[in-house]
């Protein structure tokens, strides 16, 4: 068995037995265990319909996504993984978690990062600030998560020739059919639609902390730029007081705005990557959208310019799956 087909369970880190891929010590959540979960979320991701991210924890990001692909396929909209549902996602829980070897490269795209501005701005790159944030990122996952998958491992002192317990993703599979994409500002998604406005997948997002400052109705994909600067107007940035000049921020992972910008037809209004994957939907921009950077990536790799982009309170093309959404935690 190759390293990266092994199936290994999140919480007692010993290989699954038995045909299920089940493992009698992993402590069972909504009925799931951990890596059932975290299979589950691998192949929503596979099919274009985001968890959030992959961490075997089912939440309401998960229970949304699974909705959302219910419908796109007729299914019951339970949002929960039915039999007929997880066939149809093709949910694979023996092949949940598998090795990864950390190389030097990866090594290479840690340094700290500073929290102060000015600081940020006299880099060349804003990188990792540690291996495990790197890896973490790699795979989709939080380093909560990693530290789970790998007991008794330091994630302080990770370095090249380690093996370690990762999410087994799945490559996504390519949305041909993207005609318009419509940003829904109270559950904040960002919805991929067909020329029928049919939803084909969807990203959870991050909207503007103060939504009087987005302007609603038609845009468009005017840029697309893989490693963008950020002009830091401290204007904008009323709570940082120790900036007095617009400071060019440098590119890199750990740039305020990731590793991808889709620039809209409107000054300084975009969708990019973040910083901060973890917080995606819980903290508010200064009035973009903010991805993660892997959903950045992948969203840059489906539009083109000229895509059409609607910003809009609620979609009606989310309504068909909302109804049956749980409450905010």
């Amino acid at each position: 068995m190759s390293p990266a087909s092994r199936a290994w369970c999140l919480l007692c880190a010993l290989p699954f037995a038995g045909s299920e891929g089940r493992c009698a010590q992993a402590e069972p959540v909504a009925g799931l265990s951990r890596h059932e979960i975290m299979a589950w979320q691998i192949a929503l991701e596979a099919n274009c319909f985001s968890p959030g991210l992959v961490d075997g924890v089912a939440g309401p990001k998960t229970s949304l996504a699974t909705r959302a692909f219910q419908a796109s396929r007729g299914l019951p909209l339970t949002g929960q993984l039915s039999p007929e549902t997880s066939k149809a996602l093709g949910v694979d829980p023996a092949n949940a978690v598998g090795e990864y070897r950390i190389a030097v490269e990866d090594e290479r795209q840690v340094r700290y990062c500073p929290p102060d501005w000015n600081e940020k701005s006299r880099r060349s790159r804003l990188l990792y600030p540690s291996l495990s944030d790197c890896i973490a990122e790699r795979f989709h996952t939080s380093e909560r998560c990693l530290a789970l998958l790998n007991p008794g491992k330091n994630m302080a002192a990770l370095k090249a020739g380690d093996v370690l317990r990762v999410p087994s993703l799945r490559q996504r599979a390519a949305i041909e059919a993207c005609d318009s994409i419509e940003i829904d500002l109270s559950r904040k998604l960002v919805l991929i639609l067909d020329a029928s406005g049919v939803v084909q997948g969807f990203l959870h997002c991050s909207v503007a902390r103060d939504l009087s400052v987005v302007t609603r109705g038609e845009a468009k994909i005017a840029t697309v730029v893989a490693d963008p600067h950020y002009t830091f107007d401290p204007k904008k940035w009323p709570e940082v007081k120790d900036v007095r000049r617009t400071l060019l921020i440098p590119p890199g992972p750990r740039s305020p705005v990731g590793v991808r910008w889709m620039g809209l037809d409107r000054p300084g209004v975009g969708i990019h990557g973040t910083a901060e994957p973890e917080n995606i939907g819980k903290t508010g921009s200064h009035g973009c959208f903010r991805l993660t950077n892997w959903d950045a990536m992948y969203l840059a790799s489906t539009v083109s310019l000229g895509t059409k982009v609607k910003i809009v309170d609620r979609s009606s093309a989310a309504d068909q799956f909302e109804e049956a959404a749980p409450p905010e935690p």
